[in-house]
Formats: structure tokens, C-alpha cells, sequence
């Protein structure tokens, strides 16, 4: 088969679509005033970033007050943690619960919460990937003032079940946030049906430019500013707004949500017959709830190998993927998603996740079935490991 280049790393970031860059375009080229500016050029600004506001309001089915720009995921989930436990401790309430999965960006968040003087709950997965509801009712108490779960996990793809999580929050007298930076353009969000308080989501996931996110704000919930400066964000949110990249978002995230459940058909058919081809190989294993997933994530452990070698391998082959996170590639740690699912290093460490999006043809899958299996046999023909494991 000739070589050919296929990206299935789209969990990872994605490609800037025409239509989305077309919509930016003028509003770096020629309308490039600053929102803030009374002038001509400045209210056009303006008026773009409500348009943008607006839109990113109806594919969440949210009011566009309740949306707030920001410059990522990362930044939306630090506001929604710290904003949140701060305004609470004023009330003596300083009791935090997350999952032991989440993004680094809730993990680190919550870890600084821990040396200001909070008290973090991180709660078990089951061997599936979810978080059972059972598990917050145990840990939750008079003093807990946030519950955060992600909505969809960035390794595994796992959906868990917010609406439920947010209802035991809710009785208990907490706010719940969402980081739903995987989810949101690629399965349906919608604020009221989920009851969240707080939802995280970032551009870049669904073909918006890196360095654009947002967070939405339940009306009558009120975190702590974060970050000190001008008024912009209705004062809640300094700094001078990134005008193309949010007209780019707004963009972005009307043509995923128009489009979705034609690609999540489309997308899932690619995905499971990418499962039942690659788990035909021996000593192999999908990673998290085949049910409860992401149309376009897989994440197979293969035993015997590394997954760095695999990847290489993958690269040289013209294939683009991961062995976990993009955020934390570089570490030589196995992935704390997988560790929370009960697997063992050793299986950890041979894991590979694919991505897929709607820009991914029936072509690339047919590329990836035939380049994985040999790559893998070739590996754990090298491998010391599979030598002792092959006939376990």
C-alpha cells in the first residue's frame, strides 16, 4: 500500500477548517479593532464578539450572559476551580471533589487548592472508565463547595454521567463544573439537560484556532474573578479579547453542531470497525466503556511493546497519534487514566490512542488497519517482554 499521511490525533488539537478561517480573516486583516474602542472599527469588534458569544450561547442551549471568553480549556478550568473554592471559603466551605482521571488541568488546579489549605476528594473509576455516582455520594459533605467531572475523558473517551452527578451536587447545596473541552462539537452539550454550573470548553478540539476557549457561567453563580485587569468579560475576564480567534469559535462551533449527528454516525462506523480490526491481534485490549465513548476515540493497549516505539513506527508510516495526552507526552510516566482503570505498567505503557474526526475518510482507517499489525509483530519480535508473555 503506498504510503500516505493520515492524522488521527484530533484529541489532541485540530486542523483550522477553510470556513472557519475565512470567517476570521477580515477581523485580522481589516476590522481589527479593539472591542473595548468607541470608533468605527472598535463597535464592529464588538459586535463580532457578541455575534460569537451568541453562537457559542445556542450550541451549549445557554443564554449568551452566561458565556465568558478565554484564552483555553486550561484557563477556563483554573477559573472555574479556584474561582469557585475561593467563594466558598469565605462561607467556610472548602471541600473540593474531582475524579482521579481528569485533565492536568483540573489535577494541577486542585493540587494548588491543596496548599492554599482546601481539602481534595479524588474520586476511584471503575475498570470501565466511569465514574459511579455512587462513589459521590459517599464522598460528598456539608462543607463540600464544588464537584468538577469531566464530561468526556481526552485519553480513553469515556462519557460519564453528568446529568446524575450534578443532581447529587445540587442536593447536597454544591456547585458542579464540567470540563467538556472533548466533548463539546463532537457528541451533543446542552447546559440545561446536563444542569451543570460551569462548563469548560477549547477551540482548537473542533477546528477553532489554538488559544480560544470559554467558560460558561450558570446565571446567579458567581466564582471569583481571576484574573485582575480591564473590564472586559463584563468585568469578570481581563484582557483584550482575541477578535479573530473568537469569531473563529462561533464559526467553528455552529458548523460542528449543524453537522453532528451525520458525523457522529459517520465517525462511530469508522471507530468500531478500527476496534474489531486491531483487536484481532493477540494480547490486546480497548481501554474504557465501548458504550459510553467518544464517536471518534479508541485507546488499545498492546502488551509487549512501548508505546513511543509504536508511535515512531506509526510516524514513519505517515500516521499521527498518541499514547495518551498531548499535554503530557513528554513524560515517561504511564498515564494516570490508564493507572486509575486498574491497568499495570507494563500494559500502560503499550497503549495507543486514535482520534479520529470528520475529516477522516474511509482511506485513513483502511491505511491504519493495514499498517498497525505489522508494526506491532515487528516490535514484539524485538521484545524481550513478549517473549515471556506470548504464550501466557
Amino acid at each position: 500500500m503506498e504510503k500516505r499521511f493520515v492524522y488521527a490525533d484530533n484529541a489532541a488539537t485540530t486542523p483550522v477548517t477553510p470556513a472557519v478561517l475565512e470567517a476570521m480573516t477580515p477581523w485580522l486583516m481589516e476590522n481589527y479593532g479593539n472591542p473595548s474602542s468607541i470608533y468605527s472599527i472598535g463597535r464592529a469588534a464588538r459586535t463580532a464578539v457578541e455575534k460569537a458569544r451568541r453562537q457559542v450561547a445556542a450550541a451549549l442551549n445557554a443564554e449568551p450572559g452566561e458565556i465568558y471568553f478565554t484564552s483555553c480549556g486550561t484557563e477556563a478550568d483554573n477559573w472555574a476551580l479556584k474561582g469557585s473554592m475561593r467563594r466558598w471559603a469565605a462561607k467556610g466551605k472548602k471541600h473540593l471533589i474531582t475524579a482521579a482521571f481528569e485533565h492536568h488541568a483540573i489535577l494541577h488546579s486542585a493540587k494548588a487548592l491543596e496548599k492554599e489549605g482546601f481539602e481534595i476528594t479524588y474520586l476511584p473509576v471503575t475498570p470501565e472508565g466511569l465514574v459511579d455516582p455512587a462513589e459521590l455520594e459517599k464522598a460528598i459533605r456539608e462543607d463540600t463547595a464544588l464537584v468538577s467531572i469531566m464530561l468526556a475523558n481526552n485519553e480513553i473517551g469515556t462519557v460519564q454521567p453528568i446529568a446524575e452527578l450534578a443532581a447529587i451536587a445540587h442536593a447536597h447545596g454544591a456547585w458542579f463544573h464540567t470540563d467538556a473541552v472533548q466533548a463539546v462539537g463532537h457528541i451533543p452539550v446542552d447546559v440545561k439537560a446536563l444542569g451543570v454550573d460551569m462548563l469548560s470548553l477549547s477551540g482548537h478540539k473542533f477546528h477553532a484556532p489554538k488559544g480560544v476557549g470559554a467558560l460558561y457561567v450558570k446565571k446567579g453563580i458567581l466564582p471569583n474573578i481571576f484574573m485582575d485587569g480591564g473590564a472586559q468579560e463584563k468585568g469578570r475576564r481581563a484582557g483584550t479579547e482575541n477578535l479573530a480567534s473568537i469569531v473563529g469559535l462561533g464559526e467553528a462551533i455552529t458548523v460542528a453542531t449543524a453537522s453532528l449527528e451525520e458525523n457522529m454516525a459517520r465517525i462511530t462506523a469508522m471507530r468500531d470497525r478500527l476496534i474489531d480490526s486491531l483487536l484481532q491481534l493477540p494480547k490486546t485490549r480497548l481501554n474504557g466503556s465501548r458504550e459510553h465513548r467518544l464517536p471518534g476515540n479508541l485507546n488499545i493497549s498492546f502488551e509487549g511493546i512501548e508505546g513511543e516505539s509504536l508511535l515512531l513506527r506509526l510516524d514513519m508510516a505517515g500516521i499521527c497519534a498518541s499514547s495518551g495526552s498531548a499535554c503530557t507526552s513528554g513524560s515517561l510516566d504511564p498515564s494516570h487514566v490508564l493507572m486509575a482503570i486498574g491497568l499495570k505498567h507494563e500494559v500502560a505503557h503499550g497503549s495507543l490512542r486514535l482520534s479520529l474526526s470528520e475529516l477522516t475518510t474511509e482511506e485513513d482507517i483502511d491505511y491504519i488497519i493495514a499498517q498497525v499489525p505489522p508494526i506491532v509483530e515487528g516490535l514484539r519480535a524485538m521484545s524481550p517482554v513478549w517473549e515471556k508473555i506470548k504464550d501466557l
